[in-house]
């Protein structure tokens, strides 16, 4: 660019007749000096000086400057930034001023602006660059790709269109306004403004959410086992103004088909679920469909999909007790005839002299060490205590360990023998999920039988469920043969979830908890506050007792083989993790000898659906029981592989988890004009309807030329020139002492 030259002085009226009158003044004195010295030369230079002086002094009080104008000789920039993101797949913009057929997504509406053929009337003038703006942004850190945003961010491209584009004159901007990353918009806009840079709006999308039925979620674990049904959640968000009932369709990937009538509730979300059982070992993808509506808009989203791992199953459970009373006997057989359970057993006899039983399911001592205890996914301990010839003190150190840092299972099913109050002072009264009394150490027992009742948690527990649905597994419980002893529990701990309490006895504390559960460490309590369960064989044989105790077993192991190897196990925690929500990981690695490994290297390399991946480092937590912790956060919904390896073993154990939920951006969301709006009042720009968009064309042809960039350099306050006028100062001074005059 070639600039502009020029000086200019702030002239003004008065300034210029008195710098005239001072000026001719001056020079009338200095003639009269002159004089007066008979025109001596010397004298007649000095008197010049004098007046050269004021000159100079005169021109700095009218304030010149040194003005340079640079214009740029290229043409001026156009940005047209296109939202790209995903809720610009919504089908929500009418064409023919009708409010209620759609012909076009929000991202089909802005095409015209997509086209270089439709600026061509500009390009004579300024230079077009349509460029989108994407709603996923990658970094990478080290080793890891790291999904930075998954959302839509209106500040980012605002913010950094000066330094992307040279000569930037205007900005066009098209978006449904709906953002969710990055800072706000009008900050941003703020900046252009301070820069002249006007921005140009086209809002796009429906500011009211249209009549839709979405499926929000379809949560189906991560793995199941074959022969035994599944549950699977779902939720469905409706924005039509009445109730309707609809039939929902889960298919699976190998073809099989189930159905279940919904009543969808209206303006809001309505959560069900489906049970299925899987009858083949493999991976499969279920499918869920709600069929779509007369007045719904959206049908892209009522249908979703998520993969279950169906496999094999094989616990190992140990069952520990002091005598074979009846609520040994019938949970021994309810174990061992279940396929899927491999169940040892330990009587300690006391009295007799000796442990053990009479077939292959007894042990004759308990496990030795960590290797041998380690083995099993849920332990029951019975009418059992401190004692010689029972437990001992390493034994519950060990137990809770198993527990804390292997994510096994813990039964307590104390006896009227009241052995289980010894455990209380060691490691293992801190599981208990209820406070004993100690004053009462055999329980209470009555003639008449005593019954259940489910608490508010009960009622939507897994554990509790004996029937299909809510109503008929209440009316179940209420029906149970009772119990004529409860073991002497006082109350809940706190952090403990109580499912039943008993139907009529209450102390201070409120009714007396009969079943509790906890979380310890890694793995899950379940305190059994009576000895009664296996009456309900009456009149329906195993039905109920059976699945009774199926489900505490599974529900117990279930995280702990979550993913499991010969010698390394992992789980995570939540089981069903939620997008941006951060997951706990824990992995036990053992040696080759079995024995866990006591420190290692231990890493997960997590590959999410997108292809991102992710290396995660794990530290050890136990160095004891071989266990390593870490955490992740998705960012991305959907199923995560993960290989973990160990360095000093060389093993490695391939897994996944799915992860529920929806992105930030979705489609069916409502725009957002008025963030548009604002954008363009703050920049003082212009919002243009996307059924008018040749208007873009004229507001930008209208605008003036871009403003050259001047450079302005003030001498009246210029270093430089006050050092001339120092310097004509002391030569005026000196030359009036060579003179004679001072």
């Amino acid at each position: 660019m070639t600039p502009v030259r020029s000086l200019t002085f702030l002239w003004v009226p008065w300034s210029i007749v008195l710098s005239i009158v001072i000026v001719a003044v001056t020079a009338g004195l200095c003639f009269v000096a002159w004089r007066r010295s008979s025109y001596r030369w010397d004298f007649g230079l000095l008197e010049l000086l004098r007046l050269a002086l004021v000159i100079f002094g005169v021109l700095l009080f009218n304030q010149p400057e040194w003005v340079e104008e640079y214009r740029p000789e290229e043409k001026p920039t156009i940005a047209v930034l296109w939202d790209d993101s995903a809720s610009m797949g919504t089908r929500d913009v009418a064409g023919g001023g009708s409010a209620t057929t759609t012909v076009s997504t929000r991202r089909e509406s802005i095409s015209p602006l997509l086209d270089s053929a439709f600026w061509k009337s500009l390009q004579e003038r300024m230079s077009i660059v349509i460029q989108p703006f994407s709603s996923l942004e990658t970094a990478t850190e080290g080793d890891k790709d790291l999904t930075k945003a998954q959302g839509s961010n209106l500040y980012e491209p605002l913010a950094t269109a000066p330094q992307r584009f040279k000569n930037l004159r205007a900005v066009v901007l098209a978006s449904d306004g709906d953002w969710n990353e990055g800072g706000a918009p009008v900050v941003a806009a703020s900046a252009l403004r301070l820069k002249d840079i006007p921005v140009f709006t086209v809002p796009v999308g429906s500011s009211s959410r249209l009549p839709d039925v979405e499926l929000l979620s379809l949560d189906a674990p991560t793995f199941g086992i074959s022969g035994k049904s599944v549950r699977i959640p779902f939720t469905i968000e409706s924005t039509l103004p009445r109730e309707y009932l609809t039939t929902v369709t889960l298919k699976t990937s190998d073809g099989e088909e189930l159905t279940k009538e919904v009543r969808v509730a209206p303006m809001g979300r309505t959560s069900e679920w489906l049970l299925w059982k899987p009858k083949a070992v493999g991976d499969y993808t279920l499918t869920l469909d709600v069929p779509r509506q007369s007045e719904e808009l959206l049908a892209d989203n009522n249908k979703l999909s998520a993969p279950i791992a169906i496999r094999e199953e094989k616990l190992r459970v140990l069952v520990v007790e002091s005598v074979p009373r009846w609520e040994y006997r019938y949970l021994r057989n309810a174990l061992s005839r279940d396929p899927g359970v491999e169940v040892s057993c330990l009587l300690f006899h006391p009295g007799l002299g000796k442990s053990g039983g009479g077939n292959k399911d007894y042990i004759k001592q308990f496990p030795q060490g960590r290797e041998e205890l380690s083995k099993y996914d849920v332990v029951f301990l019975g009418d059992v205590g401190l004692d010689d010839g029972q437990l001992t003190v390493e034994d519950c150190r060990l137990l809770k360990g198993l527990v804390e840092h292997q994510a096994s299972g813990l039964v307590f099913m104390p006896g009227w023998q009241g052995r289980q109050l010894s455990l209380v002072e060691t490691e293992l009264g801190d599981l208990c999920p209820v406070v004993m009394d100690a004053a009462q150490p055999g329980g209470w027992g009555s003639r008449t039988a005593s019954h259940f009742e489910l608490t508010e948690l009960g009622r939507r527990s897994l554990l509790t469920k004996l029937a299909d649905t809510q109503e008929d597994n209440i009316e179940v419980w209420e029906g149970l043969p009772g119990f004529q002893w409860y073991a002497p529990a006082v109350r809940a701990k706190a952090g403990c979830e109580v499912l039943c309490v008993h139907k009529d006895v209450s102390n201070e504390f409120g009714r007396l908890p009969l079943l509790a559960t906890r979380t310890f460490g890694a793995g899950k309590v379940l305190f059994m506050g009576t000895d009664g369960a296996w009456r309900w064989r009456k009149g329906v044989e195993d039905k109920y007792h059976y699945r009774f105790w199926g489900q505490v077993v599974r529900w117990m192991a279930y995280q702990r083989n979550m993913a499991k190897g010969e010698t390394m196990r992992m789980y995570y925690s939540p089981e069903q993790p939620q997008v941006r929500q951060t997951i706990a990981l824990n992995a036990n690695v053992m040696e080759r000898s079995g024995e866990p490994l006591p420190k290692g290297d231990v890493t997960a390399r997590i590959v999410a659906p997108s292809g991102k991946s992710e290396t995660v480092r794990f530290n050890s937590s136990g160095d004891e029981w071989g266990e390593f912790s870490s955490h992740f956060t998705p960012q991305e919904p959907g199923r995560h592989e993960v290989t973990l390896a160990c360095k000093q073993t060389a093993a490695t154990l391939q897994a996944s988890f799915f992860v529920q939920g929806v992105p930030i951006e979705r489609i069916g969301r409502a725009a957002r004009p008025e963030v548009m709006d604002e954008i363009a009042r703050v920049t003082k720009g212009q919002v243009i309807a996307v059924d008018r968009l040749e208007h873009v064309l004229q507001s930008l042809s209208a605008l003036p030329e871009p403003p050259a960039s001047v450079r302005r350099v003030q001498l009246w306050c210029h270093p430089i020139v006050a050092s001339i006028l120092v310097i004509m100062l002391a030569v005026f001074w000196i030359g009036r002492k060579v003179v004679g005059l001072i």
